[in-house]
């Protein structure tokens, strides 16, 4: 993680969301909210929204407004060649590294798991 890192949380509905600032930008965890729909597979979940058209459509585009870097050149193709076929699959591994990603922070640990900016 950078150095400028700001830990904290909110509760949501009974449940604590881990945020975190990262540089001055706010992440919010998605496996604590996926919690709240599975506690026991909440990666389950995650893959699930990150597999689903219109959630692929979002991130794709806050990645091309937020990120210069972005690989939309392969966002376009999997677009059009895979995502809305039951065969799709995408996890926030798969995001970082073949899109070069930055909205959505993969990590595992005790720290907080993967992580959504919450500015658009």
């Amino acid at each position: 993680m950078k150095n400028n890192l700001i830990k904290t949380e909110i509760d949501v509905i009974n449940n604590k969301i881990s945020v975190m600032r990262i540089d001055g930008i706010d992440y919010i965890s998605l496996t604590d909210l996926a919690k709240y729909t599975n506690p026991e597979d909440p990666s389950g979940v995650i893959r699930n929204w990150m597999s689903n058209k219109n959630s692929f459509e979002y991130y794709s585009l806050w990645e091309e407004i937020n990120n210069r870097d972005f690989n939309s050149v392969e966002s376009h193709r999997i677009k059009i060649n895979e995502v809305g076929y039951n065969r799709f699959t995408m996890t926030p591994n798969r995001w970082k590294r073949d899109f070069n990603a930055i909205g959505i922070i993969p990590s595992s640990g005790n720290i907080v798991k993967e992580l959504l900016p919450t500015q658009i």
